[in-house]
């Protein structure tokens, strides 16, 4: 009896499905939102992060009002349509400085290495907590104003320029803290980002005739405000809040953001994506 064995159909290749880490542009957007609610969950359980967008405009407004007002408007009625703007800029400049230190903070606590395990865009993580800030700039904006109508300020630009001067400062500020979020990425410390950070920032919004008329400063200084962005905001938001005008000064600093992210916001991306 013969055995006739069936012939053995060729076996067909193993596919391997080809692993993607490719995530789409919605996706991206949906997890950045995500890191966004999480940075805004943090202020919520950690209140004191809120410190300096709410007790320190209120005490800046208050101090500066009552104790330059006289000496460099004669008094301090006639000082508020000058800082009001002024203390506006710095306080929601100064608040850019923390997405940096937040960011060096979280990358040293090892919450980013717990990130690269979730299937999210990597890059949700760094544009989460910028959209988080965003918040922050928004807080500090409304306090501000509203100390400054409860001391008397009374802006002549209406509501109309105050809620474009409250805008122009929160994209002004965004695009500022794409520059600490590389100092932030790239930096050894949270401690050595708010330093540097602060040690830059201090001197422009100073500087910028904030406080006081620039044109009262050395020749030299008011050189150097040409090419200080804090200086273009101040007058431009001066200009808005005061009389609604739309001047040379808005354009520059809405200019200078454009320039300050396209040029930081890859570098930072870059970094960030290196490291992460």
């Amino acid at each position: 009896m013969t055995t006739i064995t069936a012939p053995t159909a060729a076996a067909a290749p193993l596919r391997i499905p080809e692993a993607s880490n490719r995530i789409g542009i919605r996706q991206t957007v949906s997890s950045s939102l995500t890191m966004a609610y999480r940075g805004i969950l943090k202020i919520k359980h950690n209140p004191e992060q809120l410190f300096d967008v709410t007790i320190q405009p209120i005490l800046f407004t208050a101090l500066f009002t009552y104790i330059f007002g006289g000496a460099i408007a004669g008094n301090a009625h006639d000082y508020l349509p000058l800082l009001i703007p002024g203390i506006l800029v710095q306080t929601v400049v100064l608040t850019s400085v923390v997405t940096g230190t937040q960011l060096r903070e979280d990358m040293d606590k090892g919450v980013f290495d717990r990130f690269k395990s979730l299937p999210i865009a990597r890059i949700s993580a760094l544009s989460g907590a910028l959209i988080a800030d965003m918040v922050r700039y928004g807080i500090a904006t409304t306090l501000t104003v509203i100390v400054g109508l409860c001391l008397g300020y009374r802006p002549g630009g209406g509501v109309a320029g105050v809620l474009v001067a409250a805008l122009v400062i929160v994209v002004c500020s965004f695009a500022i803290s794409w520059i600490w979020a590389l100092v932030g990425v790239t930096g050894k410390s949270a401690s050595s980002v708010q330093g540097i950070s602060m040690m830059v920032m201090f001197p422009l919004t100073f500087m910028s005739g904030a406080f006081a008329p620039a044109q009262t400063m050395p020749g030299w200084m008011q050189g150097i405000n040409h090419v200080n962005p804090v200086y273009y905001m101040v007058n431009a938001c001066r200009d808005l809040m005061n009389g609604n005008v739309y001047g040379s000064n808005l354009a520059w600093s809405l200019i200078g953001s454009a320039v300050v992210i396209a040029v930081f916001a890859p570098l930072t991306v870059k970094a960030y994506m290196r490291r992460a």
